[in-house]
């Protein structure tokens, strides 16, 4: 089966059919989704969704675009909420550079360290979120070698995805896969090894060609296992079985 490895299930865009959609993922051969919150209040819908469906599973985080209100208690938080057996990761975090009105980068960047000291602490991997900050992005997650993690939606070189599977990283990869305008992806995709590559839709985001413009959802996925095939010269059934077991060995369900 095919395993979403990042969905936003918490977003307001599934408001009017979140139950149903979820509970119809297994008939369209979808078998695990990750949902990652952003800020604390969607990492609590998260872990709810996860105690909800069996096959779903939380990551619980502040992302880099929703860290302007932070305060030291939220760790705390974040904390707690990672102790439930259905939270699997410390996620969305990161740095996202691309917008003048962000927080502060070095706010963001804070935020950042914050929460892989947590990661740290309690042993679980992180979801990365890279928007236009790959060096200090890198430069950071280098100050915690005990931390393993994914780079979501990977936007990076092939010679930054070399040095972070060297550090024991992973890259997940999206919908942006498919669009006519991806250069880089394509590139790493087929120069990085099958073993260290996830799925994911980002959901409701990111959707794939033919469908880009539609709400994105997790049936959705194996319009991107199909375009690693492609690149990669597999059949979408390899990347299929690879994803679903480097997903499930990264997250450990």
């Amino acid at each position: 089966m095919l395993f979403d490895t990042h969905a936003h299930y918490d977003d307001e865009r599934f408001d009017g059919d979140r139950e149903a959609l979820l509970a119809g993922m297994p008939e369209k051969n979808v078998g695990l989704i990750v949902n990652p919150g952003c800020d604390v209040s969607s990492s609590r819908t998260a872990v709810a969704l996860a105690e909800s469906f069996g096959f779903v599973y939380a990551a619980v985080g502040i992302h880099p675009e929703n860290c302007g209100d932070f305060e030291p208690g939220m760790m705390d938080r974040l904390r707690q909420m990672a102790k439930n057996p259905r939270v699997v990761a410390i996620g969305e975090i990161g740095l996202d550079y691309y917008w003048a009105e962000n927080p502060p980068r070095e706010l963001q960047q804070e935020v950042l360290r914050r929460q892989l000291r947590l990661a740290e602490e309690l042993g679980l991997p992180v979801i990365i979120h890279d928007r236009d900050a790959h060096g200090d992005t890198l430069d950071i997650v280098r100050e915690f070698p005990r931390v393993r993690g994914v780079f979501h939606c990977f936007a990076g070189s092939a010679e930054m995805a070399r040095e972070l599977i060297k550090m024991g990283w992973m890259l997940s990869f999206n919908g942006a896969v498919t669009f006519k305008n991806a250069k880089k992806a394509p590139e790493v995709i087929a120069a990085v090894p099958l073993e260290k590559l996830m799925i994911e839709t980002d959901a409701p985001y990111l959707t794939p060609v033919p469908h880009r413009g539609e709400r994105n959802d997790s049936s959705y996925v194996r319009l991107v296992a199909e375009k690693i095939a492609q690149i990669k010269g597999l059949t979408p059934e390899e990347v299929e079985k690879a994803t679903w077991e480097n997903g499930r060995r990264f997250f450990g369900v």
